[in-house]
């Protein structure tokens, strides 16, 4: 394998002892995985809690700091943390003011942040939920029980978070948490195949000159395979797709994500054509974020998320955060 790994059985591990050593402004716990703001609890301030599977990174370790995340739990390469985590994580973070768990909409990830969640009342915090569920490429997919939760999330965490800082109560920030992901969607290209280190093999068969439109963030299939497509016609059918669902009225903010593999270079140049399919279609732009967020491992592609926003979302959004992977406004 062509790897930048020790052995596959201490992946996970390893890059927590990477981040710990990165980022001394964070609480790593290498042993039970939890990744942690150093100043959990703030007292009187609601706590996102989030994770998954490792392989999606920065999400979610990566969002965790000022105006975001509280602490993050990773689990296995593509495998949901399990409840202790989550409920460690809820304990570290909490002030009081409760705890609001953002859940992927992924089975293993619904039903561990839920059976959390009951543990968690059960020692006395209060908990909220939010479901992140984005993706319009397909319904009821592999994982899935309805729609996939794919780039939305960095909003709902960013958006939130922010409401969070500034003290907002729970039932304030799950309402504006659920309000960023009713008013987002997703839709993702694959121009290859990721490679989990346990494997060592690309996950699915994409033939050479293929790609896959409507892809999942752990390679789950999409709507179709078609003949290699330049970043214009990619463009056209992926912001197309978003666009006809989620039909925005107002402006939007933009995340034109890559799924790991795909350079900034190839990134900032399908982001022109995402502006141009979104001017043809008269939809304003108020903000755009390029990069690779929510990934795949080393899976090359790309996705576009879109969130309409309102002033006071738009507000949330501009407030200042510093996590390792998103930070402006401090």
């Amino acid at each position: 394998m062509r790897m930048l790994i020790n052995v596959p059985e201490t992946v996970v591990a390893d890059a927590l002892r990477g981040m710990a050593a990165a980022h001394p402004e964070l609480t790593v716990d290498v042993e039970r995985r939890v990744v942690v703001r150093r100043d959990a609890p703030v007292a009187g301030k609601v706590a996102l809690v989030s994770g998954g599977g490792s392989g999606h990174e920065p999400l979610h370790g990566g969002f965790v700091g000022y105006g975001m995340l509280a602490a993050a739990c990773p689990g296995e390469v593509f495998t949901s943390p399990v409840p202790d985590q989550m409920v460690r994580a809820a304990a570290a973070v909490d002030s009081g003011a409760g705890v609001l768990f953002v859940v992927k909409n992924y089975t293993g990830d619904v039903l561990n942040f839920e059976m959390a969640a009951e543990l968690a009342e059960d020692e006395g915090i209060q908990v909220a939920k939010v479901l992140v569920d984005d993706d319009v490429a397909v319904t009821d997919s592999l994982y899935t029980a309805g729609r996939r939760g794919t780039g939305a999330t960095l909003f709902v965490e960013k958006i939130a978070g922010a409401a969070a800082e500034e003290g907002a109560p729970l039932e304030r920030v799950e309402a504006i948490a659920r309000r960023v992901d009713e008013r987002s969607r997703s839709f993702g290209v694959a121009l290859s195949a990721c490679t989990t280190p346990a494997k060592g093999s690309p996950t699915f068969d994409l033939p050479e000159g293929e790609l896959e439109l409507g892809i999942g963030i752990h390679g789950e299939p999409g709507r179709e395979r078609r003949a290699m497509m330049t970043s214009r016609e990619i463009a056209d059918v992926a912001v197309d797709a978003v666009v006809e669902d989620l039909r925005p009225s107002g402006p939007v903010i933009a995340l034109v994500n890559g799924m790991g593999a795909t350079p900034l270079l190839e990134l900032y140049g399908f982001n022109a054509e995402v502006q141009r399919v979104l001017a043809e279609r008269r939809v304003p732009v108020a903000r755009t974020l390029v990069g690779n967020y929510v990934t795949s491992l080393d899976m090359a592609g790309c996705s576009v998320t879109l969130c309409e926003i309102d002033e006071e979302l738009l507000r949330l959004w501009d407030a200042p955060v510093q996590t390792p992977a998103l930070r402006w406004g401090r």
